[in-house]
């Protein structure tokens, strides 16, 4: 790779000694008062102290600018290199967090389904206990609720029956002006209850 490097740069020095070849020769044809440089007596002093500072610059780059640079960018892309592989696993970790992450949530969901399952199976079961609990009170109510009706209602019929017979002995003395015995009365609506 250094070889390529220094080839570049001789390729470079020499094809800015071509150019110059022009400039120089036109200075030389010029003559007179003209710049040191293009004066064409001290041309080849120029251009061998020119080679002789382009090798001495080359050596130079070679042995000192050129291992730094070629150090310096072997280094950066050793970091490069670290940190993608960094980041690989770093993307490695975050998919295997994620997954994780994904499974933990599933798992929470299904348990929260279990539970809500659970809890709407138990208000069932809570419902229907209560439902058959006051089944059985409204039918235990209903039953002592008839117990009693027909506890007062022989008292009332009996009652009513008394209440029948006085208005029987009333009718029969206000209309037929007769007067029927409570014995006699009381025989007449229980035949009429009979009848009934």
């Amino acid at each position: 790779m250094m070889a390529v490097h220094v080839k570049s740069i001789l390729l470079a020095s020499i094809a800015v000694i071509v150019a110059l070849l022009p400039v120089l020769a036109f200075a030389a044809s010029e003559g007179g008062d003209t710049l040191p440089q293009f004066d064409t007596s001290k041309f080849a002093t120029q251009l061998f102290w020119l080679t002789v500072s382009l090798i001495v610059f080359f050596v130079i780059m070679r042995n000192n600018a050129l291992p730094k640079i070629e150090d310096a960018l072997e280094t950066r892309r050793r970091k490069i290199d670290d940190d993608l592989d960094k980041a690989s696993t770093h993307r490695e970790e975050a998919e295997a967090a994620m997954a994780a992450y994904e499974k933990a949530l599933a798992v929470a969901a299904e348990q929260a389904r279990e539970i809500h399952r659970e809890v709407a199976q138990e208000i069932t079961e809570a419902a229907t206990e209560r439902r058959t609990a006051l089944s059985a009170k409204l039918a235990e109510d209903t039953k002592a609720a008839e117990a009693r009706i027909v506890a007062a209602k022989e008292p009332a019929l009996a009652n009513l029956q008394d209440v029948v017979v006085d208005v029987v002995q009333e009718v029969a003395a206000k209309l037929a002006g007769l007067k029927v015995s409570g014995t006699d009365a009381k025989a007449a609506v229980a035949a009429l209850k009979e009848k009934a």
